[in-house]
């Protein structure tokens, strides 16, 4: 009994402290009820019926029994206690009412595995000191004597306080005032029983023992709970950290391609054409580059971009937190559509650039060409004006005047011979105009002079033949070998100078068959140079039949033809620059075949890849499409499944930078079809980056469904069932249930719903309204049901048990409790607290927990 009032004294106190009291004499400091309403007051945070104040006896039975009526309450039986007992001051009945007041407030409550009182602070005790092999507790009086079992509690939860290697089981006095030294100095536990008092006594009182030892309990089990309640809160703060990092780098890569695509799309809306074949054509190797060099790394981080999107609300659904909105203009969405924007823009650039390049070959050849006829034009024409202009026939004999009029004659045989080439030039002129040359005015003015100087040598034809018509009357004589020779050599002439325009003609072809056309022609060119030469030997004939005439009968014309200019001398240098102009051809059409032969084997080289490469891809893709819907095994099979799958497409990667060489080399051969295969360089790359897109896509998949799997307990079991029922419902197999599917998949699995649960349901599963359900959205809507997750209302009651039970928490407490970069955290974004029993640094940390789940969880 001794131990008892020593002990329930020093408890009561330990309480009563609180109010500003305390009490003396159990037994008598309790008789008038004040103080025992007090202590009931205290230590259940509620407040009792108001005292009776006055001293009679009659009063402090009543304040005993409204003490004794509020343990009623509480749900304890009092036996055998009555206030008059109290009142009284009896010894045993006061202590036994004290007893009752400690197991109901102090070790009632105390449960460890669904044990509790007693049983529940024994075992708790067993627990905590199990590491401790001298320690042995199995009850509450001889377990304590040599004072290890204190000291033992109080190492576990403060090693700090006490060297517990220094202490001896020999030496109970020094181990007892050890422990309960340390405990009332540190641990705020009042001293409620001596050393001497339970080594001295053969079996301590129990009850004594235990109202000590449910003080540790009670104190060390707040550390706990402050503990818990930190773990909790740094979970929480870590997780939304580490989201609040993925969306700011979302934000940044988002506005990084946004803002790549805004600078290319212009670039590639240029089609301001280049006025030369090396400028449009360094156009087309830049835009070689953008395909090979600068857009690849931005399909990744496209592809990257998504990925990351879908990896982060799957975070943020399963830890509880709102949906993650980008910020205006950088949704996923906005990316694609920008993206499609520029494809589309892409989309025909590349095709420009070709027609540009082969309109340039064009002008290019025509151009050439009208400097070629125009140049032997000016050189016909040079000097026709000032003999058309000469009066020579004034003073001329009659066979010279005849032989002026035959001359000027043949002459205008020879200009209508020409009048062909004039038209030639005007027309490729035309053209050129019409393919807008860069440097038309200057085709435009020599042209513009040709055509008026022919209009000028057709007035001075004109009238010069007026005046020797005139004349003509006058002339009787003519040499007929003359006029022949002159009817024959001009033909002769101008065939051979067609022959040489047509040998130096600069020709363009694109294939083989046109190529061997040139060369048909060319050879069927060269036939008829023996019925040539035998022409040229025959006007020869003539010319020297005239000169043994003249030199013979001595004619006055001193062996010169009056009807023409073409002179033997002229006929035979020409003959042979004909004769050397045709091995020249033969090399250039050798060449031009062998080039042609070049470009077709270009063409067969890249179809043969193309014709493989592309059913391969194709094939990748639909086999990618059945693996997404048809997988076995554990989550983590699949994936490394999918990685190799995706390692194994990587791997066929320089089979396409080789077709991206040899797609390279026609470009560069100006090769613009290809008969041996439908596929081009640009089908090849989009279905490419489509095919590593999507591989990704299905990798990324997985993953989320692993993080799933893991924070919402699913067992690999399960995930097979719900990989099972998805696939059996998703009935067109592209790996997603219409609205139709979906509501029988879930009337197969047990659900009973109504029009208005299943629409809330879709809304879960499908925000945007797409009318299909995802095998991910499928996963997150199973496993939500069952989901253990810290909420809103969780986390507010961990910062109440910080902030100790005041509906705010102050800046030091939280210095205090939390880890330095998360207490910096919660400071920087707590709002200050505004309630009427706000101090100076309280902080709202409601309103802060509701904030990190969004306002519809609470």
């Amino acid at each position: 009994m001794l131990l008892q009032l020593k002990t329930f004294t020093a408890w009561c106190n330990s309480h009563l402290r609180k109010a500003g009291t305390q009490i003396e004499n159990i037994e008598e400091d309790f008789r008038d009820g004040l103080k025992l309403m007090l202590l009931l007051e205290v230590i259940s945070g509620e407040r009792l019926a108001k005292p009776e104040r006055g001293k009679m006896r009659v009063h402090k039975i009543s304040n005993v029994n409204k003490a004794l009526d509020f343990i009623a309450s509480k749900g304890v039986k009092l036996v055998s206690i009555g206030a008059e007992e109290i009142v009284d001051g009896n010894v045993k009945m006061t202590l036994g009412m004290i007893w009752t007041i400690i197991l109901r407030f102090a070790i009632q409550d105390i449960s460890v595995e669904e044990t509790s009182a007693k049983e529940g602070l024994l075992l708790w005790c067993q627990r905590k000191t199990a590491p401790y092999k001298n320690v042995n507790i199995q009850n509450f009086h001889i377990s304590w004597k040599d004072g290890l079992g204190f000291c033992a509690l109080i190492h576990r939860h403060r090693p700090e306080l006490i060297d517990y290697g220094k202490l001896r089981k020999d030496d109970p006095l020094t181990n007892l005032n050890t422990a309960f030294d340390v405990a009332e100095k540190y641990l705020d536990i009042p001293k409620m029983l001596d050393a001497e008092d339970i080594v001295g006594t053969a079996r301590p009182d129990e009850k004594a023992i235990m109202t000590y030892v449910s003080s540790f309990y009670h104190a060390f089990s707040g550390a706990q709970k402050a503990e818990t309640a930190a773990n909790r809160i740094c979970k929480v703060l870590a997780v939304n950290q580490e989201n609040e990092q993925l969306m700011e780098d979302y934000e940044k890569l988002a506005s990084d391609l946004l803002e790549w695509i805004r600078r290319t799309i212009p670039w590639l809306e240029n089609r301001v054409p280049e006025n030369t074949m090396h400028a449009m054509q360094q156009k087309l190797e830049d835009f070689r580059d953008y395909r090979r060099l600068h857009k690849p790394p931005k399909v990744q981080e496209k592809c990257q971009l998504e990925i990351n999107f879908n990896t982060l609300q799957t975070k943020l659904r399963l830890s509880n937190r709102p949906a993650f909105m980008p910020s205006e203009g950088r949704m996923v969405s906005d990316i694609n559509n920008a993206w499609g924007c520029l494809e589309q823009v892409e989309k025909g650039y590349e095709e420009w650039l070709l027609n540009e390049i082969r309109r340039l070959e064009r002008l290019d050849h025509l151009a050439e060409k009208f400097r070629q006829k125009a140049s032997i034009h000016e050189a016909w024409t040079d000097g026709k004006e000032a003999m058309l202009r000469q009066k020579d026939y004034e003073t001329a004999t009659l066979s010279e005047i005849k032989a002026l009029l035959k001359k000027h004659e043949a002459f205008e045989s020879d200009l209508a011979a020409h009048q062909d080439r004039v038209e030639q030039i005007a027309a490729i002129a035309q053209e050129l105009n019409e393919l807008d040359y860069y440097d038309s005015p200057s085709v435009n003015a020599r042209c513009q002079k040709i055509c008026d100087q022919w209009d000028n040598l057709g007035a001075l034809t004109q009238k010069r033949r007026e005046a020797l018509e005139r004349t003509e009357k006058l002339l009787e004589t003519i040499d007929q070998l003359y006029l022949e020779y002159a009817k024959r050599a001009a033909p002769f002439n101008n065939w051979m100078e067609g022959a040489m325009e047509d040998l130096q003609d600069t020709f363009i072809v694109h294939t083989i068959e046109e190529i061997q056309g040139l060369t048909t022609a060319h050879e069927q060119f060269k036939a008829t140079l023996p019925d040539a030469d035998k022409e040229r030997l025959a006007i020869l004939g003539i010319h020297n039949e005239v000169s043994k005439i003249v030199q013979t009968y001595h004619v006055n014309m001193a062996g010169t033809n009056p009807y023409t200019t073409i002179t033997p001398q002229e006929i035979n240098g020409k003959w042979d620059h004909v004769r050397q102009l045709v091995p020249r051809r033969d090399q250039a059409l050798t060449e031009e075949h062998a080039r042609q032969q070049h470009n077709e084997r270009l063409r067969k080289q890249f179809g043969a890849q193309a014709n493989v490469i592309g059913p391969w891809i194709q094939t990748k893709m639909e086999e990618i499409g059945r693996i997404s819907i048809e997988m076995h095994g554990t989550l983590e099979d699949q994936l490394s499944h999918l990685r190799q799958y995706e390692k194994s497409i990587v791997n066929y990667k320089p089979k396409i930078d080789q077709l991206e060489g040899d797609h390279q080399l026609i470009q560069e051969a100006l090769i613009f079809d290809n008969k041996h295969t439908n596929y081009t360089m640009e089908h090849i790359r989009v279905g490419w980056e489509q095919l590593l897109t999507t591989i990704a896509r299905t990798i990324n998949e997985v993953e989320n469904q692993i993080l799933t799997r893991d924070a919402k307990g699913i067992s690999q079991e399960q995930m097979n069932e719900f990989r099972a029922s998805f696939n059996h419902f998703d009935r067109k197999k592209t790996g997603m249930m219409d609205t139709d599917d979906f509501r029988a998949c879930l009337i197969s699995m047990g659900y009973n719903m109504g029009e208005a649960e299943f629409a809330r349901i879709m809304s879960i599963v499908d925000p945007n309204r797409l009318g299909v359900v995802t095998f991910q959205a499928f996963i997150d809507f199973m496993s939500r049901e069952t989901a253990d997750t810290d909420t809103a209302d969780q986390v507010m009651a961990s910062f109440k048990i910080l902030a100790g039970d005041k509906n705010y928490i102050t800046v030091d407490e939280l210095r205090r409790e939390l880890p330095p970069d998360q207490a910096e955290y919660c400071i920087a974004r707590m709002a200050p607290y505004t309630g009427p029993d706000s101090v100076p640094g309280a902080l709202d940390y409601m309103s802060f927990s509701t904030a990190l789940y969004g306002e519809s969880d609470l």
